[in-house]
């Protein structure tokens, strides 16, 4: 006998329908589970099974109500007439830079607005942090990047798991998630200088500051 076989030797089982399939499956089983324990395949390069995350996103309804919500099938259990849909999304924009190009850490929020500048458009509406399946606090890990805060904002991000909700759920086409990435490297890349400091230094560089000189002043 399997593992998996001993796990759900005896369990009570439920119906489920799993990508329009009617799938009758133990209980005790994850939606990713019940569809192995179905008879579909293990398919090869499942990040999960080696090691990283493979971000199974799935829309989920469940029985006693009509709301729909957006959850990981490796972490959602199956319940009695749950209806699951697997998400697959397109490849998420990429935002290139290379950290060694950035000169020193007085330069990153320059650079971070240079290389997200959709990031600023921010509408505060929640749809990414609504549809975290991690319970992340999106939406205020941007606003900290934005505002220089990188080292707080990768804070906020330590359990990302990269799966592109938060970004095909915002209006703006921001990606919160390779903003929360990039405030994770440039923290661990440089030793950052206090944000205070380099939000106003990025303030004088816009323009939105201006700095009087003594002389100016005689």
């Amino acid at each position: 006998m399997s593992r998996e076989e001993a796990i759900t030797k005896d369990k009570p089982e439920v119906n489920v329908t799993i990508n329009g399939d009617s799938i009758r499956t133990p209980a005790t089983l994850s939606v990713i589970q019940a569809l192995w324990h179905a008879g579909y395949p293990r398919v090869q390069g499942v990040g999960c099974l080696e090691g990283v995350c493979g971000s199974c996103r799935v829309l989920v309804k469940r029985a006693d109500t009509n709301n729909i919500s957006m959850e990981l099938g490796c972490q959602t259990l199956v319940e009695e007439q749950m209806e699951v849909m697997f998400l697959i999304f397109p490849s998420p924009p990429q935002h290139n830079y290379k950290l060694e190009k950035i000169a020193n850490s007085w330069e990153v929020q320059t650079e971070f607005h240079q290389i997200f500048p959709e990031a600023q458009q921010c509408r505060n509406c929640h749809g990414c942090s609504t549809v975290c399946p991690k319970g992340i606090d999106v939406e205020r890990g941007v606003a900290l990047a934005v505002k220089g805060k990188f080292r707080e904002a990768g804070d906020l991000f330590i359990e990302c798991i990269m799966c592109d909700l938060c970004m095909t759920g915002c209006p703006e086409g921001i990606s919160p998630n390779h903003v929360g990435l990039f405030a994770r490297r440039v923290t661990a890349y440089f030793h950052t200088r206090p944000s205070n400091l380099i939000n106003r230094l990025e303030k004088i560089r816009t323009g939105e500051l201006t700095v009087v000189h003594e002389t100016d002043q005689a």
